[in-house]
């Protein structure tokens, strides 16, 4: 069998071209983040609903993820990307119509489609490691997750200089930055179209095929998926690193601009903490990378864990409206996030076998969204009820139990860092 170069123009063309559909998606994800919760409360007319956008964006991720698996396990990645972005791009039609009628049903439907943005932001890392060489599978997915740094940091951004377009068309000041969603979204989908060729999924099956490595055909199932990701140590390692991951970074942040906003804080000055937040979720990803290739995944997400702890530390310690602790917690509750994230994906990915991969890299995106959206739903009830600390302090206890799962769990395959 031949051993792949390391640096190969095929996989170079697809990171970069994946890379600017990560800049494009980012800010037509991003800009609706920073007042999703916001909106959610206008148009309920409640605090203790405004979580729920959020939750559902989040449900509409974990769902999506299960056609998107089958779609690129028959016909590739292209599809299966543009298939989540023009759900999302319908749910930004769809909330700024519910943002305009004040339809709360309306705004949770749109929310779930518009969860299509993340679940294709999600899937490109995976797309960026189906050519990468195994010594730099890390690093080729890191470098897709930073590209969202871009798109990410300018969408909330966007929230102050959308107020002008959305008076000049009528509409409520908070469905603006959902404008800028849409054309980043449709801007993404033209670039996959025009330049994710050749497909790195299908390339990466004619090339097991031609080294005489193909093991049959390639299963997008995410319920056979999780079967298979639960039989392998380093794989179950991989999506419980995911999934808890998501729970503290979620629940956390989809709260923290209704605190913010509660404490009289202004829409431009949430807008930036939630920038920073995502400068810290994306920016330094390829760090986190190589420092998966060098030192294993299993270390790296001790690492994020101890990170996204400190993080809910700083948060809880932080009181409502602006403040340097809430900033700074909001940065590392990224950076914990993305240690996390590249970790999972690349203990899922180097543990699973290729022609398993999709359906169990679908089911570790539904499981992340699953828990996520439990967390972000229980996250509005906790804070409505008691208090933000006491939202952070319970991520607190999630984040620690990454650690412990990863210096407990089974060291199997942990000698060779590549494939753990």
């Amino acid at each position: 069998m031949t051993t792949a170069p390391t640096h190969d123009p095929v996989q170079q063309r697809v990171v970069r071209t994946l890379a600017g559909t990560q800049v494009l998606g980012g800010v037509g994800l991003s800009a609706g983040v920073a007042v999703g919760a916001l909106l959610a409360e206008d148009v309920s007319g409640s605090a203790q609903f405004a979580g729920l956008g959020g939750t559902f964006q989040v449900l509409g991720a974990a769902l999506i993820a299960i056609p998107m698996s089958r779609v690129m396990a028959a016909h590739g990645r292209r599809p299966g990307l543009v298939l989540g972005y023009v759900l999302a791009a319908t749910g930004a039609i769809g909330l700024i119509t519910a943002g305009v009628i004040r339809n709360f049903p309306l705004l949770l439907v749109a929310s779930v489609l518009f969860g299509g943005a993340t679940a294709s932001n999600s899937q490109a890392r995976y797309a960026g490691a189906d050519l990468a060489h195994p010594q730099h599978r890390a690093r080729d997915l890191s470098i897709v997750v930073w590209a969202t740094t871009i798109g990410s940091v300018v969408g909330p951004n966007l929230v102050g200089p959308s107020a002008p377009f959305a008076r000049a068309l009528g509409l409520p000041l908070l469905t603006g930055p959902f404008l800028f969603s849409l054309l980043g979204l449709l801007l993404a989908i033209a670039v996959l179209l025009w330049r994710l060729r050749p497909d790195p999924l299908i390339e990466a099956r004619q090339r097991r095929v031609a080294d005489g490595d193909d093991s049959g055909a390639t299963h997008g199932s995410v319920t056979r998926g999780l079967r298979v990701a639960a039989g392998i140590p380093n794989a179950r390692l991989g999506i419980l690193t995911l999934a808890l991951g998501h729970v503290v970074m979620v629940s956390v942040m989809v709260m923290t601009p209704l605190h913010m906003n509660h404490g009289g804080a202004d829409l431009e000055v949430i807008g930036f903490v939630i920038s920073i937040h995502i400068l810290g979720m994306f920016a330094f990803s390829p760090l986190t990378g190589l420092a998966v290739d060098r030192f294993g995944g299993r270390a790296v997400a001790v690492l994020g864990s101890a990170t996204l702890s400190a993080a809910a530390l700083l948060a809880s310690a932080s009181p409502e409206g602006e403040s340097w602790t809430l900033l700074l917690g909001l940065f590392l509750l990224g950076l914990g996030w993305s240690c996390t994230l590249v970790a999972g994906s690349t203990l899922l990915t180097a543990a699973v076998p290729a022609d398993e991969r999709p359906g169990a890299q679908g089911a570790s995106d539904l499981l992340m969204g699953l828990m996520a959206a439990g967390g972000g739903a229980l996250a509005g009830v906790i804070v409505h009820q008691v208090s933000f600390e006491a939202l952070a302090l319970g991520a607190l206890g999630v984040a620690i139990s990454i650690g412990l799962a990863a210096a407990l769990s089974s060291t199997q395959n942990a000698a060779a860092p590549v494939d753990s």
